[in-house]
């Protein structure tokens, strides 16, 4: 697992190898351009525009709904991404931490219209994403919505599936959705896949 030197050095080329992962649909990003254009237009399909991004990396969803007009606070575990980010986003609130034991205290202070998470919760164990998660549907302002975009399958034979055509490439330190095991937890999450390996949950207040 990456700690957070080595996401300060993947930082600049980050971009360029999630892209040609997609370019070649190929794990783990098969999809990615599909999932963050799902997210984007669930977030401004809503009627507020107060967006919270977790595991931002270099802004590349938000900055998008920034030139929107989102006002966009975000926390990330890399401060070269924060950097990076933060030039795309000059007036964005964006802040260093692990996620893995809580948001800082200055986002646990706002309420947001969506929250959204790309590539960045399978870092925590199906438990702790579930804490996690019912944590972030207290800081929904009333309709707003939680957009995880990640490596994610319906169902537990699915993943293995991929597994198992992936080989050895596979990332055994992470932690993968299976939407079928998390509804469990949330009845009213949705799941929509994207492609061999990703897909895009929405848990809506």
């Amino acid at each position: 697992m990456l700690n957070n030197t080595g996401f300060d050095l993947w930082a600049d080329g980050y971009d360029k190898s999630v892209g040609l992962s997609d370019e070649n649909g190929t794990y783990p990003f098969a999809g990615y351009r599909e999932v963050l254009n799902r997210i984007y237009n669930g977030v401004l399909s809503g009627t507020g525009k107060s967006v919270l991004d977790i595991g931002f990396g270099t802004g590349t969803l938000t900055t998008k709904l920034y030139e929107q007009g989102c006002t966009i606070y975000g926390q990330d575990f890399s401060q070269r991404m924060i950097e990076l980010a933060q030039a795309k986003m000059p007036m964005a609130k964006l802040y260093q931490g692990d996620f893995g034991v809580g948001l800082v205290d200055a986002l646990k202070e706002q309420r947001y219209d969506a929250i959204i998470a790309t590539y960045s919760l399978h870092h925590l164990s199906d438990t702790e994403k579930v804490v996690f998660l019912k944590g972030l549907l207290q800081l929904l302002n009333d309709g707003g919505a939680i957009y995880i975009g990640d490596v994610a399958f319906q169902t537990r034979a699915d993943l293995e599936v991929c597994r198992k055509q992936t080989g050895d490439t596979w990332d055994d330190d992470e932690i993968y959705f299976v939407y079928d095991e998390l509804k469990a937890a949330f009845p009213q999450l949705t799941f929509e896949q994207c492609s061999c390996c990703a897909g895009v949950l929405t848990l809506k207040k």
